[in-house]
């Protein structure tokens, strides 16, 4: 899912780093208004981690093969710091395992880390479904609904960005086959990381409620 260097056009990568950078400013201006981030930045190393290692867990599904990303799980757990921490993660995958690229690290924070951000929102509305369930419930279908929304919203941009940008000289036709095979490649991905993320979720409200914030 990580667009490498070279796909798309300049102006399109530029407008990543623009979009990127705009929404990091938005995010660490929101956590300096918390207060306290010292007190996450150990969480957010942790999660960091785990998004670079999910990278490299692959899972093979004729005709193709996708890979963990835990964006929407990033993004319930840690709310405004998971762009930032995605940002980290990016870098570094592009530097140590060639996912991505660097000229491609704004534009890949469009497709991985607003989504984070978007899994964050989708996660806040479960405080309304508390009014109608038990709070776990509540919990556990915000979660799923995060973890699996932020990998859904990424699925989404990438066809968008991909099918919208091809390089001419290409056959048009094929490269959207093997983009919309690869984007239904997920669907089960979307379905596993929303079950995860609620796993993980409901695991930290009964042992470390305070690690999952408001």
């Amino acid at each position: 899912m990580h667009i490498p260097d070279g796909l798309l056009p300049p102006q399109i990568v530029a407008g990543g780093y623009a979009v990127t950078g705009l929404a990091t400013w938005y995010c660490l201006r929101q956590i300096n208004r918390q207060g306290r981030a010292q007190e996450n930045i150990p969480k957010a190393s942790l999660l960091t981690a785990a998004f670079f290692v999910a990278s490299s867990i692959y899972i093979p599904l004729p005709p193709v093969s996708i890979h963990l990303i835990l964006n929407g799980l990033l993004g319930v757990i840690l709310g405004y710091f998971a762009l930032p921490a995605i940002l980290i993660g990016l870098f570094f995958q592009a530097l140590m395992v060639g996912h991505g690229g660097l000229t491609t690290l704004g534009i890949n924070g469009v497709l991985m880390g607003l989504p984070a951000l978007g899994a964050y929102y989708i996660f806040q509305l479960r405080h309304g479904l508390e009014k109608f369930l038990p709070e776990p419930w509540a919990t556990g279908i915000g979660a799923f609904l995060g973890g699996s929304g932020g990998l859904a919203l990424t699925v989404l941009i990438f066809i968008a960005l991909t099918v919208t940008s091809l390089p001419t000289g290409l056959n048009a036709a094929v490269e959207y086959r093997a983009i919309m095979v690869l984007a239904l490649g997920h669907l089960p991905l979307i379905l596993l990381e929303g079950i995860f993320t609620a796993m993980v979720v409901l695991f930290l409200q009964r042992t470390k409620p305070e690690l999952l914030g408001s």
